[in-house]
């Protein structure tokens, strides 16, 4: 099958799926189209704004291949929401499942606390991040939309902001709050903040959360979000060679996006 016939038979058989079945691949086909770097069809965030790879449904030995050479010998690719197998010969470093949350009624509210993250915050937001682990959050991070924080005595104490974003939909992301400030529900509060931002695009919050933190669940759902559906975090590590034997980097075909 050509190229091009490959690019249109999966956009045709991706328009009746929902979004959020491969989120990040429809925010890199979408809204985030300005940020992916591209090899065929696999499509990726710049490793230093969030290590999610995108493949497509379905994806067969040349988006393997493809993901391969973009990512590079020996290196770890993470895919988010995953529901495929990963191929023979590929070192799982990670198989971690996850749930995902849908706003079905959430109070959302601007927060009269809250301000306006920046890129000047991206040091504190890192050393908030470090002190916490919400999940991924890279010196790009912010760029991938709003970000808001709660500050105290001047220093930050809180945040929470948007990351993935498919068409119509924005995840809310990076909620965290210093230990030190724990029980004031201020994770809740710039929760309904952010998604109130999403709101006031016309567009609907979702979320994901590790099925293990059972506590973040009780409270996004005390929130108003809802189970859309159970997923999977992958991690696996590129080989030296493929299945056919063909060496990792050393310049093979390309599959190229069509143009036209």
């Amino acid at each position: 099958m050509s190229v091009r016939a490959r690019w249109e038979a999966e956009r045709s058989s991706s328009r009746g799926r929902h979004p959020l079945d491969n989120p990040a691949y429809a925010s890199l086909t979408g809204p985030h189209a300005h940020f992916a770097e591209r090899r065929g069809r696999v499509l990726r965030y710049p490793v230093d704004m969030a290590p999610w790879l995108a493949l497509p449904d379905d994806p067969d030995a040349y988006d393997w291949a493809d993901v391969a050479e973009l990512a590079g010998p020996g290196q770890e690719i993470v895919l988010a929401a995953f529901s495929g197998e990963i191929p023979a010969g590929w070192d799982v470093t990670f198989d971690m499942e996850g749930v995902q949350l849908v706003d079905d009624g959430l109070a959302a509210a601007p927060d009269p606390e809250a301000v306006r993250l920046g890129p000047a915050d991206v040091p504190e937001m890192l050393a908030l991040v470090e002190r916490t682990r919400p999940g991924p959050f890279l010196p790009r991070t912010i760029e991938h939309g709003t970000y808001l924080g709660i500050r105290r005595g001047g220093a930050l104490i809180a945040m929470a902001g948007e990351r993935l974003h498919p068409p119509g939909w924005t995840e809310i992301s990076a909620v965290c709050t210093d230990p030190d400030f724990r029980g004031e529900g201020l994770a809740a509060r710039l929760t309904l903040a952010v998604a109130h931002g999403v709101r006031t695009r016309g567009e609907t919050s979702f979320l994901h959360a590790h099925a293990g933190n059972t506590g973040a669940i009780r409270l996004y759902e005390s929130l108003g979000f809802r189970l859309r559906r159970r997923t999977r975090f992958v991690g696996a590590r590129v080989p030296e060679r493929l299945g056919d034997g063909q060496v990792v980097g050393s310049g093979g075909d390309s599959l190229r996006e069509p143009t036209g």
